[in-house]
């Protein structure tokens, strides 16, 4: 069985296409996915509907550092109320994300009608998802780019849920691993890792320790290079991720780790479990 760690398979993008790929999906024999919601008004809803259809969806509520500026004023009740109403539901996708805040990405066609909120703002909401994780123990799904500096400082003095928490497509170096691993994170492999030019990240995901890689596709986002399910709509949209390329992830997760697939399927199994487990 094969387990998607982070992923948005309710986004609007792939609704055409939903009936195909999650017979696709059962072809690769998927075990479980935790589906992440961004915003209250936006997509939670959608994330509900999608776990009443598929009992291997494992839902998942937050507020993603680019939808803090457009949160609604009552989103702390929101949060409390939907988490509350699913009792194996995770928080996420929480985080920080400097990229984003660059100039450059402000001209770039899908991110300008965007509106942004600055690195503080993202800690101060982003400490609150994360404290309320902890107190109720439910796993967090953590977004971090090019924000390395900041998630330190938030972890240095914030609790993390017991059963961990997930650095999902983790891009932080080698080096930082140890640290993380023993403030109880866990890592998880994407599609978008396959691309061989990630040398960097490629050669964190060989230093993580067995027992706590995942692996993920963030579909639709994150398409690899010459993907094994190719997208069945527009090849020119921005997100372009079959949710079955999971399958190939494993696959290349396994070479570049030289271990037995099979092995690496069980490893990871174990550790999906232990993450969503209370």
């Amino acid at each position: 069985m094969l387990f998607d760690a982070h992923c948005h398979y309710q986004f609007e993008e792939l609704s055409p296409h939903w009936a195909q790929m999650a017979t696709e999906l059962e072809a690769i024999k998927i075990g479980g996915a935790i589906v992440n919601g961004t915003h209250p008004d936006e997509d939670w809803d959608a994330v509900d509907t999608l776990a009443a259809a598929h009992p291997w969806v494992i839902p998942s509520f937050g507020i993603h550092p680019w939808d803090v500026a457009t949160r609604p004023a009552d989103w702390q009740l929101k949060f409390i109320h939907r988490l509350e109403s699913h009792p194996r539901a995770l928080v996420g996708e929480i985080g920080l994300d400097r990229w984003i805040l660059e100039p450059a990405r402000a001209k770039a066609p899908a991110f300008a009608a965007l509106k942004t909120a600055s690195i503080e703002e993202q800690a101060e909401v982003f400490r609150w998802q994360l404290r309320w994780a902890a107190d109720h123990n439910r796993a967090a799904s953590i977004h971090v780019l090019r924000a390395w500096g900041p998630l330190w400082e938030v972890l240095k003095d914030t609790p993390v849920p017991k059963t961990g928490f997930l650095l999902h497509a983790y891009g932080g170096s080698p080096e930082m691993v140890p640290q993380f691993v023993e403030m109880g994170a866990y890592f998880s492999y994407s599609t978008g890792h396959i691309d061989p030019r990630k040398t960097r990240q490629r050669k964190s995901f060989q230093a993580i320790p067995l027992d706590r890689l995942l692996v993920e596709t963030d579909a639709p986002a994150m398409a690899p290079p010459h993907p094994r399910y190719p997208w069945p709509g527009d090849p020119n949209d921005w997100m372009t991720n079959h949710p079955a390329n999971l399958a190939q992830a494993y696959a290349d997760l396994a070479i570049l780790r030289g271990i037995d697939p099979t092995v690496l399927e069980e490893t990871v199994a174990k550790n999906f479990a232990r993450l969503v487990s209370r």
